[in-house]
């Protein structure tokens, strides 16, 4: 007689890092450019300069992001999350208080470190600690979720920002989004399987006919050879570029008041946009578990294409701008989606976490650029023209970055890089990780 399986706990961790990741990157992170348009109007602070603190929390994140790594895997995770989320919600909220520019340049640090662990690294490191199979679908799952968050918070705050002003806004969000994350993070997340005594998902897969466990194999590319490689100079820069595209998200709400549309207006676009990044999500998951990461990388890019044109030739209809934002949105989606599957699709599991994280620094170093270029381009200009140029031609580079990248692949498994590493089930995908976990 059969005995019914329990629920493999690899999709408890799927809706705890689902719900943190969701919360902190919608309601703390991406939401910043809500802000702009009445920060700059009631403190008389230029718009260039205002978004020069996107530049600043890149550079902390740039630096952060080698050691979230490592610190993740060293330490106890849930300690280390909760410890983040209170620098992110800490620095967020202190934005409230500010009445000169200095302000957010000063408490961006915080938040930015906060940030690195729960919405850049903790999601893909877990997902893949714990999910052997459907991984893609697992990562389409985190970042739809942070989408469905999206489409409540974003034309929540932009009532909020109008109803009770921003700097309450500010304080209502961060102490929110804490109160339920924190909770979150001590009773879902662990580590790695072993932390329950269990395999990963899949794991059972790879045992014999007598039940008897055997070695699983983790293949892929060394670091020391993956960052020497052609395709990880065209990964770095399409993290970069994929980044500057969706760094605009952050400036579609002064569009759109640059457009005569009211804040609440803005703030409802931005919460549709989120339900196009449902959507994107959970389809790039499945098509590149269908099709592959470098077919469905560069149909995302193709399609990014259509809400530019919109954004050029019709910005003033209603109707069509929220087409654009919902078709923008499916296109963001695949930076949290997309950046992780092209990362192990070109070089394996080895050393997935190091050569993500360093790869990732491009998404830092886009952030650098791209946002407060973006805000100089409006200050000097009057117009989000010359941006949109900028973005419909990094649209195409990026489709010829995925060809150069998978040409490189071929020359390292042509070199003989690709290497395999046998290891038990009872050590799961600890490859997958910088460092020997250490959490409890």
């Amino acid at each position: 007689m059969k005995t019914k399986k329990k629920l493999h706990y690899a999709w408890v961790i799927l809706i705890g890092v689902a719900l943190m990741v969701g919360l902190t990157k919608a309601g703390l992170s991406t939401i910043g450019g809500l802000f702009l348009t009445p920060i700059t109007t009631d403190l008389g602070i230029g718009m260039g300069s205002l978004t020069l603190y996107f530049s600043i929390a890149s550079i902390v994140t740039m630096f952060f992001l080698p050691l979230a790594g490592k610190i993740i895997a060293k330490y106890n995770v849930r300690v280390v999350l909760v410890v983040a989320m209170l620098l992110q919600a800490g620095g967020f909220a202190a934005f409230g208080l500010m009445n000169s520019v200095w302000g957010w340049y000063i408490f961006c640090i915080p938040m930015s470190i906060g940030s690195v662990f729960l919405t850049q690294i903790a999601g893909p490191v877990l997902l893949n600690n714990w999910f052997k199979k459907h991984n893609g679908l697992a990562l389409g799952i985190m970042v739809a979720t942070g989408g469905i968050i999206g489409s409540i918070l974003q034309p929540a705050a932009g009532n909020l920002i109008a109803d009770a002003g921003w700097r309450n806004t500010y304080f209502i969000l961060a102490g929110g989004v804490a109160a339920i994350v924190i909770p979150i993070i001590l009773l879902t997340i662990r580590f790695a399987p072993k932390d329950k005594g269990l395999q990963p998902l899949g794991a059972e897969e790879v045992t014999d006919a007598q039940g008897n466990s055997e070695p699983q194999v983790i293949s892929g590319v060394s670091f020391a050879k993956a960052k020497k490689s052609t395709a990880f100079i065209a990964l770095f820069l399409f993290f970069f570029i994929i980044t500057s595209i969706a760094s605009f998200s952050q400036h579609l709400a002064p569009f759109a008041m640059a457009n005569d549309y009211s804040i609440k207006f803005a703030g409802t676009a931005l919460g549709i946009m989120q339900l196009g990044i449902v959507v994107g999500a959970l389809s790039f998951g499945i098509l590149a578990d269908r099709i592959g990461a470098r077919n469905t990388a560069i149909f995302a890019m193709i399609l990014g294409i259509v809400p530019i044109i919109i954004f050029l030739l019709v910005p003033q209809s209603p109707a069509m701008f929220i087409v654009g934002v919902t078709i923008f949105g499916f296109i963001t989606s695949s930076l949290g989606t997309l950046g992780p599957l092209l990362t192990s699709s070109l070089f394996g599991m080895k050393d997935y976490a190091q050569i993500y994280s360093l790869a990732a620094i491009g998404l830092a170093v886009a952030g650098i650029l791209a946002l407060p270029a973006y805000g100089f381009m409006f200050q000097l200009t009057g117009s989000y023209n010359s941006v949109l140029f900028v973005v419909l031609a990094l649209l195409v580079i990026n489709i010829l970055l995925i060809i150069w990248a998978f040409v490189g692949k071929k020359k390292l498994l042509a070199q003989g890089a690709w290497e395999e590493v046998a290891v038990t089930t009872e050590a799961p995908k600890e490859a997958a990780v910088a460092a020997e976990p250490k959490n409890a």
